[in-house]
């Protein structure tokens, strides 16, 4: 039977009128692991779902888990309705910590330790394979610095930077309140903090052995804080009460362990202090300072400072290390994008910093050869270009490939579109129809007869809305004529025009299915257009204007739940019209006095302000105009992404019965009409008229 990280256990009300409180005990690997069989997060997220409590205590004692399922059980959380708080009662470490933050009040044990470093995951497979994971990780790491930014307040650069270093950062309780990341500092639990946790877990964390105190008393700490599952209250041996913390000896051990590990780091910079090298003493000052810098990494430091201005002996190959590497890579691209005419004022600075600016694209694939060690002298020019592309340690493919999706991410960025303005933005994990549901309210609550007796309340049907994501792209192809010719505009400038065209499929597509049945949208599942009368969802004929706007805004707000039960009073947020009409509908929707009054009467304008934005697009032709509310609130159009990757994805496969490479460009999404209430359409034209 799976392993359960996890145990729930609620309460009642204590007293009449008392508010419904539930307990969450997380202790152990969060989610799905490859290592051993667990519950996964989903079973989690159904049983917190199924909990109905005021108020919930989320208790944490882990060293981690599975990156996927701790995003998913922090979003749990924040969509819970009850008041929750976190309490990190011993440790919460990797994705635990992020977890931590869902809480609406988040406590932290003044013993407990906290921390936060990059996501990490097991690979294997070719170099492709190993970008791909890399391009992943990434993404968890944006997506988790989110989560982290909310809670603190931080700036997304800053959190960003705990979760894209090699370092794990420890948190205290008094840091972490410090910082941000918990409200309230509580008192010293009887548990030290690796008391419920096995040793082989916190191995996969070298780090943490020198910063969590010995486990006081093990037996006492389980005793005093797991959970024991159980529908109905058993009688219970009373457990030993457990001895306190001596804090001193803890103090006492942690300020033993910093004492040896600074001598440790003098004794690896002893030798390079007394021959006096240049910058030595204030590199070892600040390994000194640094409670994370190990002997063994101020080792690395001292070998990359010595290597630093080391020049190639003889025959000998050096290779520089992983940062220079980098710094090359970053440097090249730059100057790649600045001839090419297409970066941005910081990237051109790289560019004439790094010194690459000067280099055509056959230089560079010389370079590329060279620092792989493989000799060109005898090479003709296809030859080179040939040998850069193919030969498994130069890095020739990965600096082009980093410059064309530089350019192509920034092409997308930049293009206009009109359709994450009144559209919801989805994600879906693979290319099945995925349901969207909507459930009906249960009404008014019913009086009591006359003995007392509560009924019972029949539950509504809900209804179904589906939308999936399909893939759209094309491949363009670089010959080795190109690279010898210098064209730039081959592959970069290609490359531009892919993203602005990836972005404008997107914008093309959500208004295509808007014209679909002559403006009344798609069909679905009721077998109805989106827009119907049925639907309740379409305004009487009018030209733009404010009697107009207005009758259209009350269609809106009379919209009823699935049941028909109660009013949902939605208002409309976003205007959608022909270009055309852009500055009419502007005007109307600033203007303070009604500007259809005729005469000197001023009358104000009831529709002022009513719009948040007003989109206006060359896409709709004619009079027809599209009211939307607020996409967050009551979305009509749905755009999804696989896996809620947003942006156009670039693939190189070198050519081999072609002389040169292919570039293939993709983009997973889909578009699809999930609800008619949040939107009503008007023709623009006077019934009769």
């Amino acid at each position: 039977m799976p392993k359960k990280w996890y145990s729930i256990r609620a309460s009642g009300p204590r007293a009449e009128g008392a508010s419904a409180t539930a307990e969450i005990f997380i202790y152990g690997d969060i989610g799905e692991s490859w290592w051993d069989e667990t519950v996964t997060a989903a079973q989690f997220v159904k049983d917190l779902g199924a909990i109905e409590a005021d108020r919930i205590t989320v208790r944490i004692n882990s060293v981690g888990g599975s990156v996927p399922d701790g995003l998913a059980i922090y979003n749990a959380i924040r969509r819970h309705p009850a008041d929750i708080t976190v309490a990190i009662d011993g440790m919460a470490m990797s994705i635990a910590s992020l977890i931590a933050m869902a809480g609406d009040t988040v406590e932290m044990a003044e013993n407990a330790i906290l921390m936060i470093h990059a996501p990490w995951t097991v690979a294997g497979g070719n170099s492709a394979d190993f970008r791909e994971a890399a391009d992943m990780l990434d993404k968890w790491a944006e997506a988790m610095a989110t989560s982290y930014a909310a809670k603190t307040g931080k700036s997304m650069d800053d959190v960003l930077a705990l979760l894209t270093d090699r370092v794990d950062h420890y948190y205290t309780a008094a840091e972490a309140a410090d910082e941000g990341f918990v409200d309230t500092v509580v008192s010293a639990l009887p548990i030290a903090a690796s008391a419920v946790i096995p040793k082989s877990a916190l191995a996969r964390y070298p780090s943490a052995a020198e910063r969590l105190p010995d486990p006081v008393s093990a037996p006492a700490a389980a005793a005093a804080n797991q959970p024991k599952e159980q529908t109905m209250p058993e009688k219970e041996t009373p457990a030993a009460q457990p001895q306190p913390a001596d804090e001193k000896a803890i103090t006492a051990k942690v300020k033993a362990a910093e004492k040896k590990r600074r001598e440790d780091v003098r004794a690896e910079f002893a030798p390079f202090v007394e021959r006096g090298i240049e910058g030595i003493v204030a590199i070892r000052d600040a390994c000194l300072e640094d409670t994370e810098c190990s002997p063994d990494a101020a080792a690395k430091q001292i070998l990359a400072h010595l290597a630093k201005d080391a020049k190639p002996v003889g025959a000998a190959h050096v290779e520089t290390v992983e940062d220079e590497t980098d710094k090359r890579r970053t440097a090249i691209v730059a100057a790649v994008l600045a001839r090419a005419g297409v970066a941005d004022r910081a990237t051109r600075e790289q560019a004439m910093a790094g010194g690459f600016r000067s280099l055509k694209l056959l230089d560079i694939a010389r370079d590329s050869l060279a620092r792989a060690g493989i000799r060109h002298e005898n090479m003709d020019q296809r030859q080179i270009v040939a040998a850069a592309f193919t030969q498994s340690t130069s890095d020739f493919p990965v600096l082009l490939e980093n410059a064309m999706h530089k350019t192509l991410q920034a092409a997308y960025a930049a293009a206009p579109d009109t359709w994450s303005r009144f559209c919801r933005t989805g994600s879906v994990s693979d290319f099945r129809d995925h349901p969207r549901y909507r459930i009906g309210s249960l009404g008014n609550l019913d009086a009591l007869n006359e003995l007392g007796e509560f009924k019972h309340k029949a539950v509504p049907d809900g209804e179904k809305a589906s939308v999936r994501a399909s893939t759209k792209g094309n491949i363009i192809n670089l010959s080795r004529e190109a690279i010898i010719n210098d064209d730039l505009g081959a592959f970069i400038g290609l490359s531009n025009s892919l993203g602005r065209a990836a972005a404008r499929t997107v914008e093309a597509d959500v208004y295509a299915m808007l014209a679909l049945n002559g403006g009344l949208g798609p069909t679905m599942l009721d077998g109805k257009t989106l827009f119907h009368a049925d639907h309740n969802n379409l305004g009487t004929g009018s030209a733009l204007g404010v009697e107009g706007l207005d009758a259209d805004r009350v269609v809106m707000a009379s919209q009823t739940d699935i049941g028909g039960d109660e009013f949902l009073d939605l208002r409309p947020a976003v205007l959608l019209v022909p270009l055309g009409l852009g500055g009419q509908a502007r005007v109307i929707n600033s203007a303070e006095y009604d500007p259809d009054t005729s005469g000197k009467l001023q009358r104000p304008n009831m529709v002022n302000g009513l719009f948040s934005d007003i989109v206006d697009t060359p896409r709709l032709t004619g009079t027809r105009r599209y009211l939307f509310a607020d996409p967050n609130e009551a979305a009509c159009i749905e755009v999804v992404f696989l896996d809620g990757n947003q942006e156009p994805y670039l693939e190189l496969e070198t050519g081999f019965t072609v002389d040169g490479s292919s570039w293939k460009v993709r983009l997973d999404y889909g578009v699809g009409a999930v609800d008619f209430r949040g939107a009503v359409t008007n023709t623009g034209v006077v019934q009769g008229g």
